[in-house]
């Protein structure tokens, strides 16, 4: 299975002052740190190695997590620095760490799916990345994504319009020549690399059924205390 690369850098502007000493991924869900649901999750889904991109209080998370091996995973860091980059410029500056190929999920994700089907579906599209999609109709966030016949005909995070029911899930694949075009840039959003590559065809959707849950908002993080409160209970 490939790695798996977490957007964990963030400065969590939403969710202040909560967030404002603590990054979002140790925020307590549930009794645990988010960090730990989320890479229990994925360990369960097949993954074995994760490298998380940290920038705003990124030491918290790695003295919390550190090398994934009471896990059972492998983990290893990939700092911002003294600039946070944004989301494709954590990823950029991660490359050594990744490979050619690999998953990309937001860190503060909680998704209920088959890396290897999305992984499978991938390498049938033949494209230089595919984005996860769900039918959302507006329900968790403002749609972005038009998706019809099995194929991601727009994406746009910042100009949204009515045609518009997908939203983006939180998990993509991508291959390292993605960020080729940017050269010496370090500041990247993935959102505009992803915009760039719909209108080039070269972007690439795999539809979800099951929801998406995150810690990104203040709902978010009901909605997701109250799925894994209850997954614990079950247990």
């Amino acid at each position: 299975m490939l790695p798996v690369a977490i957007l964990a850098g963030g400065l969590a502007t939403r969710l202040r002052p909560l967030a404002d000493r603590i990054p979002k991924s140790l925020l307590n869900i549930a009794g645990r740190p988010f960090i730990f649901h989320q890479l229990e999750l994925l360990k369960t889904q097949g993954i074995r190695r994760a490298v998380l991109c940290v920038g705003h209080l990124g030491e918290q998370i790695q003295a919390a997590v550190g090398d994934g091996r009471t896990l059972g995973l492998m983990i290893e860091y990939s700092f911002d620095g003294s600039e946070l980059l944004g989301t494709g410029g954590a990823l950029k500056k991660a490359l050594p760490l990744l490979g050619d190929e690999f998953f990309v999920l937001n860190g503060d994700s909680y998704l209920r799916c088959s890396p290897a089907r999305i992984y499978t579906a991938y390498r049938a599209a033949r494209r230089s990345l595919l984005m996860t999609v769900f039918r959302n109709d507006g329900r968790w966030g403002e749609s972005n994504v038009v998706f019809r016949g099995g194929e991601l005909i727009e994406y746009d995070k910042h100009a949204r319009h009515p045609g518009m029911s997908y939203i983006d899930f939180g998990l993509s694949v991508c291959c390292s020549d993605v960020f080729s075009p940017y050269g010496e840039s370090k500041v990247i959003d993935v959102a505009d690399i992803c915009r760039t590559l719909s209108l080039q065809g070269q972007l690439a959707a795999f539809e979800v059924s099951e929801r998406f849950y995150e810690i990104g908002s203040w709902q978010g993080i009901l909605e997701t205390e109250e799925l894994l409160s209850r997954e614990l209970d079950s247990a």
